[in-house]
């Protein structure tokens, strides 16, 4: 990530019965996304203890990030939520700081993704 992110959004949620029509939307979230001027990098955790799943966006602004809440796909993902996840919470933060190696856990990153 070679510009510092401005904010975050935070995506966690009990995984539930994921079948294709989830990934076919899912993956289309992600990829449009990444698309989005402002864009910064993504990362996914996974918690097998508790089965909590978590993906992490990174803005340059707000602007870019309710472009993603705004996308028609993203809306479908939440109208059909419940078919597919449990419980879920979504946390939007300001980042004040990173230290260390600011790329350490990204999968993507607009430097590393492959055209399309």
């Amino acid at each position: 990530m070679t510009t510092t992110p401005r904010y975050s959004s935070t995506f966690i949620f009990e995984v539930g019965a994921l079948d294709a029509d989830f990934h076919r939307i899912n993956d289309e979230v992600a990829q449009r996304a990444r698309k989005i001027p402002g864009f910064l990098g993504e990362e996914a955790w996974h918690n097998e203890e508790t089965g909590l799943h978590a993906e992490v966006y990174y803005w340059t602004d707000m602007d870019a990030l309710r472009e993603l809440v705004g996308m028609d796909t993203h809306r479908l993902a939440k109208s059909r939520f419940g078919e597919w996840l449990g419980e879920y919470r979504v946390v939007i933060s300001e980042v004040r700081s990173i230290y260390g190696n600011p790329a350490l856990g990204l999968e993507y990153t607009p430097e590393t993704q492959e055209e399309s």
